[in-house]
């Protein structure tokens, strides 16, 4: 089954079913790991991102539940965080080295790349347990389909329109509001913020296109741009943490410099773009879109 909630199925059934699928998906990748265990988490951790933004979509109803599959769900993910995000930082230093202002840049982010993947090896080589952690997080997971069973959703197709254009609401005003503290004098932590909210935004077009297939995906594709744009904001913020915790990794201080200089120039220019994207993706009124979302919904399960 396809991320999508129909609008003329049953509610219950359709949420346990994308829910479902989305666990056994990371139950997968953490014990097959087709690609190794980087890449197994790295799959695991989207699948979880996705599904906490469904629970997210129905917290309101189901509160205790949402907050207790919230908080298993937040620790699972980070008991497996460490190494990925040893990797993630590479992709991060080629994405610089891809965008270099020139060649001794790019040879400069070149070997930042390659002292930032001997760290990782290092980390992978230091971790201790990891196959222990594998083994009891998909057993987490499994207790999380388990718990699925006592969730339900009995209001009635009206009801459950209403409950979802006001989770479309709230979630376009916590965009609007992330996005108005993006101006000026803005931190990394603004825009991860609104990286948070977009990404929920984007997944619930994804969740509920089938009411307006056209408009959901031109919506959600300009919304999948902007996430990206703000994981790369967020990407270099945290490569710049690590040159603060971890100085003595780079040893070159022409390497360092061009390093320094490349997230700063590369910082300025994506911010400009995803502000640009932003504006475009969060022009409409919450109110007005989610009395859309409502209206939709009803006529598309009737």
């Amino acid at each position: 089954m396809a991320y999508r909630i129909r609008p003329d199925a049953d509610f219950t059934e359709a949420f346990r079913s994308v829910a479902t699928e989305q666990l056994e998906n990371a139950i997968t990748f953490l014990e097959e790991r087709p690609d190794g265990a980087h890449e197994a988490i790295h799959s695991f951790r989207k699948n979880l991102k996705r599904l906490r933004s469904l629970y997210r979509l129905v917290a309101r109803e189901v509160p205790d539940f949402r907050a207790r599959e919230n908080a298993r769900l937040r620790d699972a993910a980070r008991a497996l965080s460490a190494i990925r995000d040893a990797a993630a930082l590479i992709g991060t230093a080629q994405y610089l080295q891809h965008s270099a202002r020139g060649k001794e840049e790019s040879e400069a982010l070149g070997r930042i790349v390659t002292i930032l993947e001997g760290r990782r090896d290092w980390m992978a080589e230091a971790e201790s347990g990891l196959e222990q952690r594998l083994t009891e997080t998909s057993g987490t997971l499994k207790e999380a389909i388990a718990s699925l069973d006592g969730i339900s959703f009995d209001a009635g197709h009206r009801k459950n329109a209403r409950m979802l254009a006001r989770s479309w609401r709230r979630t376009a005003r916590k965009a609007k509001a992330a996005l108005a503290g993006c101006h000026g004098d803005a931190s990394a932590d603004n825009f991860h913020d609104l990286r948070k909210r977009t990404y929920d935004y984007r997944l619930y077009h994804a969740l509920l296109r089938d009411i307006w297939p056209g408009a959901m995906k031109a919506k959600r594709n300009a919304a999948k741009a902007l996430v990206e744009d703000l994981g790369h904001i967020h990407d270099l913020a945290v490569l710049c943490q690590l040159v603060e915790a971890e100085p003595q990794l780079f040893t070159r201080n022409d390497d360092l410099a061009h390093l320094l200089d490349a997230i700063i120039f590369r910082q300025q220019e994506d911010r400009r773009q995803a502000l640009v994207k932003a504006e475009a993706v969060f022009a409409d009124d919450p109110d007005e879109e989610s009395e859309r979302i409502e209206l939709l919904w009803l006529a598309a399960g009737s």
